[in-house]
């Protein structure tokens, strides 16, 4: 029984290897094309509508701010207030 499967799995054995001993073909990559460098930025003074709107806008963004800050003190209350009953479940669990 042993006669028969040693070729078998010698001619597999080198199949597998002679089919992983070819190189793949070669890719060609071509190079990207070289860009001009960006021109200088030009400050502009924005008008007073636009410094008011953008002001608007950061209040906004910080009532919004303050209103998830007041929600993750919260969460962070009921997380201690869960850390310390699950403190006094291990203590109470060792007495037992």
């Amino acid at each position: 029984m042993l006669r028969k499967i040693t070729p078998v799995a010698v001619a597999l054995l080198l199949s597998l290897t002679c089919s992983q001993a070819q190189t793949p073909a070669l890719t060609i990559v071509q190079a990207a094309p070289t860009s001009e460098p960006a021109p200088p930025a030009v400050t502009r003074v924005a008008p007073a509508s636009s410094t008011e709107s953008v002001f608007k806008l950061l209040e906004e963004m910080k009532a919004v701010n303050e209103i998830i800050l007041s929600k993750q003190a919260a969460t962070l209350g009921q997380l201690e207030e869960m850390e310390k009953a699950a403190e006094q479940i291990k203590i109470y669990s060792k007495r037992t």
